[in-house]
């Protein structure tokens, strides 16, 4: 039946929630949420002069629409945010790019801390540090933090194997003080973890002071290697000082938001202030609806943006006055654990770190706007060149295959997907060939494309749409075994081969039982190189992936019942398979993890002749 739209307007409820409206080809053009669904929706099919040039144009491309009703408008907020990042709608605003950022995690919890590399903050009790803009920075302090305070590297259970074994190389580097042996106090090492975490807050100069006495020191006892090694130490803490560019009074975490807008493209700049200094930068590139407001763009970038970062400040500065302040209130708040402030700063110091926020994002997008036009024009041009050569409509998304074998081993294909000339990675696809035995690329390059089009035709997620050309690493063999897949399952999709001379360079493409030798001076010459030197990558990264994991292959992983956790216990506990072997079945069933069946598979493994014949004494470890 047809959607009616003036009927089902009628039956929506006044309660909160989400609405999406869908257009002829099935498709979400854009995802909201509303206080009242039955006032919020029925606004867009009323006629008033005052709709926004973005709504104007997307009603009538409206074909129907559906909603997903919610408790609360926060609720109604949180699912919002998913159903965005889900389907990525053509006139919502969208973020081009998602981005983690990395953290310092210090290991409260535990007797002895550790200071480790994170991405993302869990609920265990550690204290974490950041966000910090690059991973560089983050990995070269977490180093020097550890030659400073000489904190453990390791991830043993102290408590369990202390003084078990001697201390490792760090010890003796004088990088740690062997907590494993008992060398150090619980109270000792805290005190150091504590000085550690007051220097990760921002104290340099007492740590620079001490340093500089020490360096002395060793210089006026002749031990010039042990003063030239806390020389390099104080420079290391200088230049990380010098990162911290601006430094405010208050002390206090925030973010400060600042948005540029040009028509379609829009680039938001943040600082990130973490103790009232800025420990960092980042800016956003944003796609923008035709006639979208500043505000409306603010708003759609604070809910995507902080729906996907794990660190939530205590105040966020932002140019730009938005609605449902409020409910972002509350959802960041819950999100944070604690109340958070959402502000437009007009004067005074935080006046004037929005104005140079701003300043900044204004900067970036039109130094970047030429740059970003001219890819796009590079990247239209070599679609139309390549839609040229063969006849046909420019190809708006590519699908291009690789089959890898090396050695016999396990075949794999690759498929990379190419939408408007650039990679959609999401879209990358990975085969593990199951049904051909042996060395023969054209029975594998069949089953890829098999099953890649069965699902496709079966609307499988993921692979529901089709290419308008398809791209296969080879000549007129690994052509004809695709064209034959297709013809199978009657479909219509051209297929051109990427054919490679004898340096393995990319020579031209063969179609329609030809070689067509391309300008290798034409976009689209370039764009068929890179396309098939990332389909190539792809295939290979993968096969590398499967031969090493064939390669770290245990006689234990032929045993039912025993996974990663049992097999590193047996092989902690009895040191080699001969004492596995030796084991009674009481004594298997003595470790922590053996249940009575798995014990008895170990033991009835090891005692059947055909099952350990030819393994020799020596196979220790696999």
């Amino acid at each position: 039946m047809a959607f009616n739209i003036a009927e089902e307007l009628k039956k929506l409820p006044a309660r909160p929630g989400v609405y999406l409206m869908y257009n002829a080809k099935d498709e979400i053009i854009y995802v909201g949420k509303a206080v009242s669904l039955k006032n919020r929706v029925r606004q867009y099919f009323q006629s008033s002069k005052n709709k926004g040039l973005k709504i104007a144009q997307m009603v009538p491309q409206i074909t129907c629409f559906e909603y997903i009703v919610t408790d609360s408008e926060l609720e109604a907020l949180v699912l919002e945010c998913n159903l965005i990042k889900e389907y990525r709608p053509k006139y919502n605003t969208m973020l081009k790019d998602d981005k983690s950022y990395p953290f310092i995690r210090v290991t409260v919890q535990e007797k002895f801390p550790r200071v480790l590399f994170a991405r993302q903050i869990k609920k265990d009790k550690s204290k974490y540090f950041g966000p910090y803009t690059s991973v560089r920075a983050i990995k070269k302090t977490i180093d020097l933090v550890k030659k400073l305070y000489c904190l453990r590297n390791c991830s043993k259970k102290l408590f369990m194997d202390q003084g078990e074994k001697r201390p490792c190389l760090y010890y003796h580097i004088h990088q740690c003080k062997a907590p494993c042996q008992g060398w150090i106090t619980s109270e000792d090492y805290r005190q150091q973890v504590d000085d550690m975490m007051d220097f990760l807050n921002g104290n340099f100069q007492e740590v620079i002071k001490g340093l500089t006495v020490k360096m002395e020191h060793a210089s006026e006892e002749l031990r010039f290697e042990e003063a030239c090694e806390y020389r390099d130490l104080i420079d290391s803490v200088r230049r990380l000082g010098e990162h911290q560019k601006i430094s405010i009074s208050s002390g206090e975490d925030w973010d400060v938001v600042a948005l540029a807008l040009n028509k379609e493209d829009g680039v938001v700049q943040v600082f990130f202030i973490r103790d009232g200094k800025m420990i960092g930068r980042d800016h956003f590139y944003l796609r923008v609806a035709i006639g979208e407001e500043r505000s409306g763009v603010v708003l759609s970038f604070l809910k995507q943006f902080y729906a996907g970062t794990p660190f939530i400040p205590r105040e966020l500065m932002i140019s730009d006055d938005i609605e449902d302040q409020e409910v972002l209130e509350a959802w960041l708040s819950r999100k944070r654990g604690q109340k958070v402030h959402i502000k437009v700063p007009k004067k005074g110091s935080k006046g004037k770190l929005m104005k140079l926020a701003a300043h900044n994002a204004q900067i970036i997008l039109y130094h970047d706007k030429e740059r970003l036009k001219r890819e796009e024009k590079r990247s239209i041009d070599a679609v139309k060149e390549i839609g040229r050569w063969l006849s046909i409509e420019p190809p708006e998304r590519i699908e291009a295959y690789d089959i890898s074998t090396i050695s016999n081993f396990q075949s794999v294909g690759s498929m990379v997907v190419y939408e408007k000339g650039k990679p959609k990675r999401t879209d990358y696809r990975k085969f593990r060939i199951k049904f051909v035995e042996g060395l023969n690329d054209y029975a594998s390059m069949e089953e890829v494309l098999s099953r890649r089009f069965r699902r496709g035709i079966d609307a499988e997620r993921g692979f529901e749409k089709l290419p308008n050309l398809i791209m296969i690493d080879g000549g007129r063999g690994q052509v004809n075994a695709a064209l034959k897949v297709l013809n199978k399952m009657r479909l219509k999709i051209p297929i051109c081969g990427m054919v490679k001379d004898d340096h393995h360079r990319t020579r031209g493409i063969y179609f329609d039982n030809c070689e067509i030798p391309l300008d290798k001076n034409g976009e689209g010459f370039h764009l068929i190189t890179r396309i098939q030197h990332e389909t190539h990558r792809f295939a290979i990264e993968y096969h590398r992936l499967l031969r090493s994991k064939g390669q770290v292959h245990s006689v234990l992983d032929d045993i039912q019942g025993i996974g990663i956790s049992r097999r590193k216990e047996l092989l902690q506990h009895y040191q080699t398979l001969d004492e596995i072997r030796n084991a009674s079945l009481e004594e298997l069933r003595e470790l922590p993890s053996m249940n009575a069946r798995t014990a008895r598979s170990v033991y009835n493994y090891f005692h059947k002749s055909e099952n350990y014949e030819g393994k020799s004494a020596s196979e220790d470890m696999l």
